[in-house]
């Protein structure tokens, strides 16, 4: 087991050293003041290109960060009326969703991003939001996605880099806004922002909520029912010292979705259709991408609280401490159906049957945090420097209890204890036996507390050289404790039944770092090389440790090393158009080292871990003012991946989940008499799920071992009525293509893409 070798108070000695040792120099800035950045992400933006991101570790504006980061702001997620953070990622390149596993499906924001994993790095105002949900966008500014290892940023993380949603939070200003849109599906959504500044208390209130109701476009039967509330207050606006405390507070009632099964998609593999099967030379149907394998009794509810408070105080114009603590709590219990292994030994396709698999899950998750930044700026000599340090107490922590009793489900008349379905024509109302949710004693709980500190600077010299450097110390422990039932296999000398606890905890410090070169050849242009890191340690993505040394979960034994990201870039960004018109190109190099390989394909036991993963490629982006009344969000990623040291079948293969090309795109115009215009094209290349090089001769196939490309069309007409009113209509996926939105890991399912579908919205302003 491994231990921390810099305990908890030599860490925080170590920090608050640094900064003190930048006191006598903060103080001669007064021969030479410097002016920190103002940073804010406040009120709808006018145009989509966005300036700085929200959190005061960046302490330049984007220009000028030598870094990947696309930043999705209210303006364009508001001309496109996506109400989920999923849905708002189409806006930038190089990230794809995956269904679920074999046995369970994803029922949230399940995101790939530039190759890896990335569901376990979502963040709200620089704080990680756990569990495995669909986060609505009512009460987001903006949606920052900073690609590429990041650790010295939040800490421990995935090699594909982060995604941070700003709170919306008061202002100096009075407004009212509010949306009423329905849609095709039935689907009805209500949200309300309004703010009230009272000036001579310097003190605004805000208050963001949400209700909708109604089902899912192409999708039979499946639900989407929430409503939340988001009240603010705000102390101190517009003086040295400001206070900020923001509840939000969510609810969802769904029906949710498991998918379709994906016979009759490209590369779909049955051994019924396979040389010598019941059907041989059969090319199978598709399924209705409408039909629906659950029961109309599923569910999947989700109730979530979370309160923050922020304190703000300017010392100077050059020296500001930020000061923010959150508690969350969130619950999701679901009972869903999911569809698994076709059969189809008749002749009769009527007669074809699908197996089902019930699956339900109770989750609940802790966050407690206190996070204190200090940003400084000052002048030594002919150097200008932007420091930002700060000390973090993180607590996470996730339970989750096992439930029995979820039923079979089959047409009547089906044997005892089958849980099938017809397979083209499903029946939500097939008899349920069985079903009786209940806990039966075994569960599992994991928790991490976290003490991290970090200390970045920007030196400015010679007028266009900029150099950034930042670490980051997170001194972690993870505890784990589970119960399981045995079974007369796995604990033969018990009772079939007992339950069986274990208790688990790893320990260490993780050690992430960031340097970035920086050359301003204009002042409306930079060129830079960067480099950054970051380290997943084991159970850093779900709080989970085992003893198991063979398969996934080895990744999670306390005995591992924690896998290890870096990312190596050099880009170039420039405003055009007096700064309205942001252009970026950046290529790069990302490796994630220390996953598991099986060397020996014959012996289960021989696992090393020495593997290694690389994504190099392009990603180019244009956001912003184009001209007065054309505005344009595009962007384009290209990546090369391999599999540089695996198993003998993926050494060399293509990395999963991660399609070569993808291209997004956004751009309205608007006429002179209050008409506007708006058309967005989205392009994904392949998406391979499973890549086997130097296969056997002879191997059975994989099934549907790849989700095809696909291209989708949306557009929007906007009518401002006077100053109170605007009338808009949006249209999704206008050439109604069918495309597989995600693939779970099995091959077996997919969450169909949705069919052409319209939305109309009726804008208020007071």
């Amino acid at each position: 087991m491994r231990d921390s070798t810099l305990g908890r108070p030599t860490l925080a000695a170590t920090i608050f050293t640094l900064l003190q040792a930048t006191a006598p120099q903060l103080q001669a800035a007064e021969d030479k003041p410097q002016q920190l950045p103002k940073i804010s992400v406040e009120g709808a933006e006018e145009t989509p290109k966005v300036d700085t991101v929200s959190s005061p570790k960046f302490t330049q504006p984007l220009l000028d960060t030598p870094q990947t980061i696309a930043v999705i702001s209210s303006k364009v997620l508001q001309q496109q009326q996506v109400p989920t953070l999923s849905e708002a990622l189409r806006n930038t390149p190089g990230v794809t969703f995956l269904l679920g596993e074999n046995g369970n499906t994803a029922t949230g924001d399940s995101i790939f991003m530039r190759g890896f994993d990335t569901q376990g790095s979502i963040f709200v105002d620089g704080i990680r939001d756990l569990g495995t949900i669909s986060r609505d966008i009512f009460n987001t500014e903006q949606v920052e996605v900073a690609k590429g290892p990041s650790g010295p940023d939040n800490g421990r993380g995935a090699a594909s880099g982060y995604i941070n949603m700003a709170t919306k939070v008061p202002q100096a200003d009075n407004f009212s806004r509010s949306t009423i849109s329905y849609g095709t599906a039935e689907n009805s959504r209500v949200t309300g922002d309004m703010n009230y500044f009272f000036e001579d208390a310097s003190t605004a209130l805000r208050l963001n909520a949400l209700v909708q109701d109604g089902g899912v476009d192409g999708r039979d039967h499946v639900e989407r029912n929430s409503w939340a509330v988001a009240p603010s207050l705000a102390l101190g606006l517009n003086r040295d010292t400001r206070a900020y405390f923001y509840l939000l507070h969510t609810k969802q009632d769904n029906r949710p979705d498991g998918g379709v099964p994906t016979i009759g998609l490209d590369g779909f593999f049955n051994t019924a259709f396979a040389p010598g099967g019941a059907n041989a030379g059969l090319r199978p149907a598709r399924v209705d991408r409408d039909n629906y394998y659950g029961a109309l009794s599923d569910f999947n509810d989700v109730e979530g609280t979370m309160f923050t408070a922020r304190i703000e105080h300017d010392f100077s114009d050059s020296l500001r401490l930020r000061n923010t603590s959150r508690y969350g709590k969130s619950e999701q219990f679901y009972l869903l159906t999911g569809v698994n292994t076709i059969t189809a030994t008749s002749p009769n396709p009527d007669e074809w049957t699908v197996s089902r698999s019930r699956q339900s899950k109770f989750q609940e998750n802790t966050v407690l945090t206190n996070q204190t930044n200090l940003t400084a700026a000052f002048t030594t000599g002919a150097f200008e420097h932007a420091l930002t340090g700060g000390l973090e107490f993180i607590y996470e922590k996730q339970y989750n209890p096992t439930y029995v009793g979820q039923g079979t489900m089959a047409p009547a008349g089906s044997a005892a204890g089958a849980n099938l379905a017809n397979l083209y024509n499903p029946n939500p109302r097939d008899p349920i036996t069985g079903l009786s949710l209940a806990r039966n004693g075994a569960f599992t709980k994991g928790d991490t507390t976290t003490f991290g500190a970090y200390l970045f600077d920007t030196v400015s010299f010679a007028e266009r050289w900029e150099v950034t450097g930042g670490v980051r110390l997170d001194d972690y422990t993870t505890q784990f404790d589970s119960a399981t039932l045995s079974t007369a296999t796995s604990h033969p000398t018990l009772p079939v039944g007992t339950l069986v606890p274990t208790d688990l905890e790893s320990s260490d410090t993780l050690f992430a770092y960031k340097v970035g070169v920086l050359f301003k050849p204009l002042p409306n242009g930079s060129v830079y090389l960067s480099y950054a890191t970051s380290q997943q340690p084991p159970g850093g993505a779900n709080f989970t440790l085992s003893t198991a040394t063979t398969g996934n979960n080895a990744l999670n034994n306390p005995n591992v090393d924690p896998q290890k990201s870096n990312n190596l870039e050099l880009g170039t960004k420039w405003d055009l158009n007096d700064g309205g018109l942001a252009l970026t190109a950046a290529v790069f190099r990302s490796e994630n080292e220390n996953d598991l390989v099986q060397n020996d394909p014959t012996d289960p036991s021989a696992i090393q871990q020495l593997g290694k993963k690389r994504v190099e490629g392009i990603e180019l982006g244009v956001v912003g003012q184009v001209t007065d009344a054309w505005q344009l969000s595009a962007g384009l990623a290209k990546l090369d991946t391999e599999v540089i040291e695996g198993t003998a079948t993926q050494t060399g293969a293509q990395i999963n989940w991660s399609p070569e090309l993808t291209f997004t795109s956004w751009s309205t115009y608007q006429l002179p008499f209050g008409l506007t215009l708006g058309a967005g094209v989205r392009y994904v290349d392949t998406v391979f799920r499973q890549i086997n090089n130097n296969s056997a001769p002879g191997a059975t196939p994989p099934n549907t071992p790849q989700a095809p490309d696909y291209w989708v069309v949306d557009a929007m007409l906007a009518y401002a009525i006077g100053t109170h009113l605007t009338v808009q209509l949006n249209g999704y996926n206008l050439a109604d293509e069918l495309y597989v939105a995600s693939l779970n890991n099995g091959g077996s399912r997919y969450a169909p893409g949705a069919p052409r579908s319209a939305l109309l919205s009726f804008h208020l302003y007071f």
